[in-house]
């Protein structure tokens, strides 16, 4: 059987070229007659060219030996002109050369052929040790380690880690790979470096890839359809939101509304950013829901075409469920699973519980206020308000004393003070029988008093800090609201966070951008990761709604619904477990309309509580604003003594040249009525605060509480006596 023709047109030029050495001028017409039969049996227009330059190289070496053996000169140098005949036959075996051959076949040493070619090439342009002259190694040393070869009928890929000595870091890039092997840069697949080691690189190479299936209509082919599918391809994968899971489904309604079980095997998840995963499943962020398990290695994920919560629960619905249980809880909401979601406002045996309440403007944190403070109500707990933000609770007629005001917000705190010394006074052991009603001191926009820019910062922290150490044991507990979760709004107090979340639950809804994050240094145990602000203010579809403008006029009876707005929508952590999606109930009708009309429930008959009015104008530190008072006696003997100003309070509030005031020995009222009857102008809010003495914060609550009253007149911002 005689040479096929690949094999004619690869050897034909060495065989020529060892012709030339020995048969002279004549290796011309060899050459000739060679690139002859390579047209007569169809080589392409490349190998030719490649054949008819070999010719010619080789018949020149031919012809210079002939001349040298012809004239008696040292057969050594004729045997010399065989070196560039032979790099001629090798760079046209190397242009012939169609790519790798795909040989499957195992050599004896246990590599296969095409496994062998693959390392050649690799050790030869890439990592060394040879080296042409004249061509630059891309990486001296990157080595190809753990090589594996995927061989089909229409496929071929090679696999492998690039690695480099220890303390170097891997360079070669896939263009460079992509120019070695003649393959498209977009068939050379890269580990991503921040996953890996710096000198292990995994690589894969397809050195021939399958023809691409016709794609059907608005699917692309092989692209993944189930829910186990796509948290395969996008959410497990190396930079995925949750890298190396497992997804198990427990229902299936179809792609948008499933739930299921995403399990990493023997490690912990830890924390999931949400907008990650909802990335990974081309979703919004409000689709997507996450119920931490017992176990850390598993969590529970929700996919919802429309958010569960968005209709929300109505508080006339669930009127019998907002007293306490034999446990001490409330319901407050639901969660995501359309549970009812509680916190403990009591503990039986041990005493009153904690309440930390997070939440920006139009969050809903009001409507949560509203709904614990007609809790305690319904639960016959008795309530000291303090809001020195006048007027902004609904509810307040629910309350025991309510100090509504900056300045009487701070008397309401001393109040609550005063009268967990007196219980301690009273009754010695912790475990006393609770004849006396359980109370609740809710300090709704705490960062008012607490915030080192308040001109109550240091008496308000003191208090805080001691009533959330002591006061539980004695049946007193401390609802507190403020509009971020950053240590700023709790005084930079690290105690007050601490022993609020060790005392009881918390409710995180809606922040700002910038003041929504749970993480690093304002990190709570049970909600890492969460993003306050990443909760939307509203609905899916709420902007195409809001779109449709109806001009027939404004609906003075129409009520808003729950799925106008993500109102009370946030994340509930009570003691133990970890945050979960809920939803505060819908207000459908005024909590106060619920009460039964029956009054508040009052505080028991005792010396803190007779005394209460005097104790609310009496700072409880002393001239300094430290050293709280410890005893209820101490406070007792100083509110004879009568009220006094602090030092420190007058030198925040009085400007030069004016008389100290002092806003707990007279009220601030009559003082502003004063001043504007005897003004024979207008005056802003700034001035009014410069004549008195005392900031522009106090003076805005009672001009507001005096226009209600009808004792002054405000126009474009200038207040006037009526």
């Amino acid at each position: 059987m005689g040479p096929t023709r690949a094999q004619f047109i690869q050897y034909a030029p060495a065989a020529l070229a060892l012709a030339s050495v020995t048969a002279g001028p004549w290796s011309a017409l060899a050459a000739a007659a060679a690139g002859a039969g390579a047209w007569a049996v169809g080589a392409s227009a490349p190998a030719l060219r490649s054949l008819i330059a070999c010719g010619i190289t080789t018949s020149g070496c031919g012809i210079a030996a002939h001349q040298i053996l012809t004239t008696g000169m040292n057969p050594v140098f004729a045997l010399g002109l065989a070196v560039p005949a032979g790099a001629a036959a090798l760079a046209h075996h190397r242009n012939t050369g169609a790519g790798l051959p795909v040989l499957p076949a195992t050599t004896a040493a246990g590599q296969s052929s095409q496994a062998q070619v693959i390392t050649a090439w690799w050790t030869e342009f890439i990592c060394g040790p040879t080296q042409t002259e004249g061509r630059k190694l891309i990486q001296a040393g990157a080595t190809l380690a753990h090589l594996s070869l995927d061989v089909g009928e229409e496929h071929v890929s090679f696999s492998g880690v690039i690695t480099v000595a220890q303390g170097q870091q891997v360079r070669v890039k896939a263009a460079d790979i992509a120019s070695v092997y003649r393959v498209p840069v977009s068939q050379v697949e890269m580990g991503d470096p921040k996953h890996y080691a710096p000198n292990a690189l995994p690589v894969t190479v397809h050195l021939r890839k399958a023809p691409e299936l016709p794609e059907q209509p608005g699917i692309s082919a092989g692209a993944p359809s189930t829910p186990e599918e796509l948290w395969a391809a996008h959410v497990a994968v190396p930079d995925g939101a949750m890298p190396g899971t497992t997804l198990t489904l427990t229902r299936y309604d179809g792609p948008l509304d499933w739930e299921g079980i995403a399990t990493r095997e023997r490690k912990a998840i830890g924390t999931v950013n949400i907008q990650d995963l909802a990335g990974n499943l081309d979703l919004s962020s409000i689709q997507i829901a996450l119920a931490p398990t017992d176990k850390p290695s598993q969590m529970g994920v929700r996919v919802m075409k429309e958010h569960a919560l968005m209709h929300g629960t109505m508080l006339s619905d669930v009127v019998d469920e907002l007293a306490m249980d034999s446990r001490g809880y409330v319901r407050l909401g639901t969660y995501i699973d359309t549970h009812a979601a509680l916190v403990p406002l009591a503990q039986p045996g041990s005493g009153a519980r904690h309440l930390y309440l997070v939440g920006g403007s139009r969050s809903g944190k009001s409507g949560v206020l509203e709904q614990i403070l007609l809790s305690a109500h319904r639960s016959r707990i008795a309530v000291i308000l303090s809001s020195p933000q006048a007027g902004t609770i609904a509810g307040a007629s629910l309350a025991a004393h309510c100090g509504d005001g900056l300045d009487e917000a701070m008397g309401a705190l001393r109040l609550a003070y005063a009268l967990m010394l007196d219980r301690e006074a009273r009754y010695r052991s912790p475990s006393f029988p609770f004849t006396d009603p359980l109370i609740l001191s809710v300090i709704d926009e705490a960062h008012m008093l607490l915030s080192v820019s308040s001109p109550y910062h240091a008496e308000a922290k003191a208090i805080v800090e001691q009533m959330t150490r002591r006061s539980l044991k004695r049946g007193i507990g401390v609802v507190l609201a403020t509009q971020t979760p950053l240590a700023e709004d709790l005084g930079n107090s690290s105690i007050i966070r601490s022993q609020l979340l060790i005392g009881g639950g918390a409710v995180f809804l809606r922040c700002a951008k910038g003041q929504g994050s749970l993480v690093g240094a304002n990190a709570v145990e049970g909600a890492e990761g969460i993003d306050l602000s990443m909760i939307p203010s509203s609905w899916p579809g709420q902007y195409a709604k809001v779109a449709d403008r109806d001009m027939t006029g404004l609906d003075t009876e129409a009520a808003a619904g729950p799925e106008d707005g993500t109102f009370g929508l946030g994340y509930l952590l009570t003691p133990g477990s970890q945050a979960v999606q809920f939803r505060s109930l819908h207000l459908d009708v005024p909590p106060t309309s619920l009460s039964g009309g029956q009054p508040p429930v009052a505080v028991e008959d005792c010396q803190a509580w007779r005394q209460r009015e005097a104790i609310a104008q009496t700072p409880v530190v002393d001239q300094r604003g430290k050293n709280l008072i410890g005893s209820l006696t101490d406070l007792l003997t100083k509110t004879e003594q009568g009220p006094a100003a602090l030092p420190q309070q007058r030198a925040q509030t009085a400007p030069a040249g004016s008389a100290p005031a002092s806003d707990g020995q007279e009220l601030i009222k009559p003082r502003i009525l004063e001043l504007l009857r005897e003004g024979s102008i207008p005056m802003t809010v700034e001035i009014i605060a410069r004549k008195l003495g005392t900031s522009a914060n106090k003076i805005k609550p009672r001009l507001s509480e005096l226009k209600k009253r009808g004792e002054v007149t405000n126009e474009n911002g200038l207040w006037r006596a009526a």
